[in-house]
């Protein structure tokens, strides 16, 4: 592994930054004395220092300068901020990765040391439970060696692939907004289990699992969308009444358009 007795520091620990730190850990690709994280909301840190044993603090400097590999997960609008307080403790030693939506590469390269090796990633809340789809883009500093190692952390808390920068917008509106397009499915999809008569519980237990394995029917047949649904939807039968109200409801252009709506928000993002 590139990243075994390596140090790695998050700067922010909100929803993204635990998300990963949590899905690092349950991976074991990093011992908790190896990871460190900084946040102005100490709450946060302490949570995570007396449920993994990480080390933590409020100065991104002190993490920044124990760190061999340095993740910023902060939102983009305060990412300038950041940038300017880290500069000083950055050198060509320390690989960074960013996971801020929108944010391009030339950002960190002209606000930081000559030289500085950067990767842009975009995971998704899923890395909490070890199913995050990230997409990777190496900057113009990076090494393959960088790309490997951005690769082995996100490979180890879901599925992660390399994607040109040009392409880093549209990640973001499909698997980094994804999951909270599904959930509302999820949603729904009990609720009509429950105006059928059926359980609260139980009925979002279906409907997640069924999100879960239709997923992974589509990973792991390598088949088309289509022909899976094929496969379901038997002449004159139950499945092909409920795709025909799905299709007069519009689903695909709604889903077509929340995909680029998003993509679009993480490219304003960029140009702030």
């Amino acid at each position: 592994m590139t990243i075994q007795n390596r140090k790695i520091g998050f700067i922010g620990a909100g929803k993204m930054g635990s998300a990963l730190i949590h899905g690092i850990i349950k991976a074991g690709i990093v011992k908790p004395e190896n990871l460190g994280a900084s946040d102005i909301y100490e709450p946060f840190l302490n949570e995570l220092n007396s449920q993994l044993g990480i080390n933590v603090s409020t100065d991104n400097a002190v993490i920044a300068q124990a760190s061999d590999i340095l993740v910023l997960a902060v939102k983009p609008q305060t990412l300038d901020s950041v940038l300017e307080n880290l500069k000083p403790y950055i050198n060509a030693d320390k690989l960074i990765i960013s996971i801020a939506a929108g944010v391009p590469l030339a950002t960190y390269e002209n606000a930081l040391p000559e030289g500085t090796r950067v990767v842009r990633v975009m995971p998704n809340i899923a890395a909490t439970v070890s199913e995050a789809a990230s997409g990777i883009s190496p900057g113009k500093n990076a090494t393959s060696e960088d790309l490997k190692t951005a690769l082995e952390i996100f490979s180890a808390v879901g599925t992660a692939v390399q994607v040109p920068e040009s392409l880093m917008d549209a990640v973001t509106g499909l698997s980094g907004s994804g999951p909270a397009f599904i959930f509302p499915v999820i949603e729904a999809m009990a609720d009509g289990a429950v105006l059928e008569g059926m359980d609260r519980k139980s009925a979002l237990t279906l409907a997640a699992q069924t999100v879960l394995g239709a997923a992974k029917m589509a990973l792991e047949t390598g088949l088309h969308p289509g022909e899976l649904k094929d496969m379901v939807t038997s002449p004159a039968g139950t499945t092909i009444q409920g795709v025909r109200v799905l299709e007069e409801a519009g689903i695909r252009a709604a889903f077509m358009n929340a995909v680029i709506k998003a993509s679009e928000r993480s490219k304003e993002l960029g140009k702030k």
